[in-house]
């Protein structure tokens, strides 16, 4: 028996797996040559690892470059088709499922409105594991092919891990979102109930803020926050390039710090909250003029359509441009990030037209020193970012274990369990809350 601390053969194994497996992926298509120079690993661990990869069918040729006066050089990518990953977004309106290759590739997607029953729990899970069964259907393939599936959900996620679990168990999961009215409700173990792939659950807005990490405006800098705006508001904050999680995983709740003492009344139940200024459903609730029975997102454009020709929707804009940029320079001040990135829905249709007041006025509220070494700009990946995000969820485990397939799990997590598929949904939870 290996002692405790040290490395194993094994553990050295996984480690040079991973970091190429991972370095290939960002990176890639690179030579063996250039995955020596770059990992710092000898030429015979490249040579064993990539074998291994190539063997397990994670890795594959990606055609050939001319090399200095020598045979041309292979190069090597992660083979997409390895393996399946789906993201799932609870939004404020619907329930957003895809499925991706390992490219990120989107191979099939389902939109669920969340209609009149809103984010009763019951629905909501009922929309997700419909989804996913959906586009597993639709993209033809088997489960098997799928690591896992990443869900973005608004709220605090407190990963609550129970004895001996699985990696991509997912059953000690429970969320807390005030605003959706979820209190302590059991979603991984409600998810659980309904399927065998492996679950990874986050806060949205950390989902969103990975994908701009990854494939985004925060790449390449390790100290960002990321802003989502939508009908609420929250951000991820990132530094030496890994999400800030706090104490109980409720870091980044930035829409639901207070901006004015004794401010307007917020969805969460406090007052003078950031989101009761900039979030799209409390700016639509302030606008007189404000479409009925449309969309969200319909609404917010009619607002910005209008703002040219309406002096209140022209207010509210300015107004929601002040205190977005009062609540980024506090987000300076905190944090000192390289990076301010506005994403979400709202943000994005927001953004190009309030973007240069909300610098401003940062800058006017901002220490001067951190703010001049900040850039405040807009997300690259567009609206379904937190889709992609959640993706990533078990797509990084993936990297992070050089490939290791995450253990299918029963759709019931124990034996008392058992027949609770045959119930109906709101029986299972009440069951899982017990």
């Amino acid at each position: 028996m290996a002692e405790r601390g040290k490395r194993t053969v094994r553990d050295l194994r996984r480690g040079n797996r991973a970091s190429l497996l991972r370095h290939l992926y960002f990176e890639g298509p690179l030579s063996r040559q250039e995955l020596g120079r770059d990992t710092g690993l000898s030429a015979g661990s490249i040579s064993n690892v990539v074998g291994e990869l190539i063997a397990d069918g994670m890795v594959e040729e990606a055609g050939a470059v001319e090399s200095d006066g020598g045979r041309p050089r292979m190069l090597l990518q992660v083979a997409p088709g390895y393996g399946y990953v789906v993201g799932v977004d609870v939004g404020e309106t619907r329930v957003r499922v895809e499925l991706f290759d390992l490219a990120l590739t989107e191979r099939a997607a389902a939109d669920l409105p969340l209609s009149d029953s809103g984010h009763d729990v019951d629905h909501v899970v009922s929309l997700a594991l419909r989804g996913i069964a959906g586009v597993v259907r639709e993209a033809g393939i088997d489960d098997s092919e799928v690591l896992g599936v990443g869900i973005g959900v608004p709220g605090i996620v407190a990963h609550n891990a129970l004895p001996d679990a699985l990696p991509g168990d997912g059953s000690g999961i429970v969320v807390h979102s005030q605003t959706i009215g979820w209190d302590a409700v059991p979603l991984g173990r409600l998810l659980r109930a309904g399927t065998t792939l492996p679950l990874f659950i986050d806060n949205g807005a950390k989902t969103l803020g990975q994908a701009e990490m990854w494939f985004g405006a925060g790449r390449g800098s390790g100290n960002v926050v990321i802003a989502l705006i939508g009908s609420g508001v929250g951000a991820c904050v990132v530094t030496e390039g890994k999400p800030y999680h706090g104490a109980s995983s409720s870091a980044g709740e930035w829409g639901h710090t207070t901006l004015r003492v004794g401010g307007r009344t917020c969805r969460c139940g406090s007052r003078g909250c950031l989101e009761a200024y900039v979030g799209a459903e409390a700016l639509l609730g302030r606008w007189p003029a404000a479409p009925q029975d449309v969309s969200e997102e319909t609404a917010l454009a009619a607002l910005l359509a209008a703002a040219d020709t309406d002096p209140e929707a022209d207010a509210l804009l300015a107004e929601a441009a002040e205190y977005l940029g009062a609540g980024i320079a506090d987000l300076i001040n905190l944090f000192n990030p390289h990076r301010i990135v506005l994403g979400g829905w709202a943000g994005l249709m927001l953004g190009p037209r309030i973007l240069p007041t909300v610098r401003d006025v940062a800058a006017a509220y901002a220490l001067h020193h951190p703010c001049a070494q900040t850039s405040i700009e807009l997300g690259r990946l567009g609206t379904d970012a937190v889709t992609v995000g959640a993706a990533t969820l078990p797509l990084a485990r993936f990297l992070d274990t050089g490939g290791e397939r995450t253990v299918r799990l029963p759709v019931q997590g124990d034996a008392d369990r058992a027949g609770d598929a045959a119930l109906p949904a709101r029986n299972r939870v009440a069951r899982a809350v017990r």
